[in-house]
């Protein structure tokens, strides 16, 4: 089990691991308290600019040294579309706005939520656990990383190239 606590977050007991609601759960024998393993949310956002997607390089493990979408995990309580925003600004001195939601990826344990954005200020610089910042074209593209960062490039390519195809069609 990812995650799995060993004592009761209640009163401290030791959990087992027991069938509830046709699911394998930690479970306090002592108060009946049952943990179940959420996934976690991550925000992103997808800023294009003449042909040329925004991306950052992660300074910090997983993945460290790859290229990805600015984002991150969304707090307790927090606006997934605030959070995709506060990131932004944090991983890259840019204010951004939120112009659409793209997508909602599921990764096993983490779900992903891409928006659309736009640059509004700022400047471009990298910040917080990221080393890199840079617009990229298609065929210019680093090493990526994280499969919900690579799902949503290829689909912005296979895009790209679908309206190329049709322009100029009758």
């Amino acid at each position: 089990m990812i995650d799995a606590p060993r004592f009761c977050p209640r009163c401290g007991h030791a959990l087992a691991d027991e069938m509830r609601f046709n699911k394998l759960h930690r479970v306090c024998p002592a108060c009946n308290y049952i943990h179940f393993a959420n996934p976690k949310v991550a925000a992103v956002v997808f800023i294009q600019d003449k042909g040329r997607v925004l991306l950052i390089r992660r300074a910090v493990d997983p993945e460290r040294g790859k290229w990805a979408l600015p984002g991150g995990f969304v707090d307790f309580g927090e606006d997934p579309r605030l959070a995709a925003v506060r990131e932004a600004a944090e991983e890259t001195g840019l204010n951004v706005e939120i112009t659409g939601l793209l997508d909602v990826l599921f990764g096993g344990v983490t779900i992903v939520i891409a928006y659309a954005a736009r640059v509004i200020d700022g400047i471009l610089g990298a910040a917080d656990d990221v080393d890199e910042v840079g617009w990229f074209a298609p065929g210019e593209l680093p090493e990526l990383a994280f499969e919900s960062t690579e799902r949503l490039i290829s689909r912005w390519i296979s895009g790209l190239h679908n309206a190329e195809d049709t322009v100029g069609d009758p």
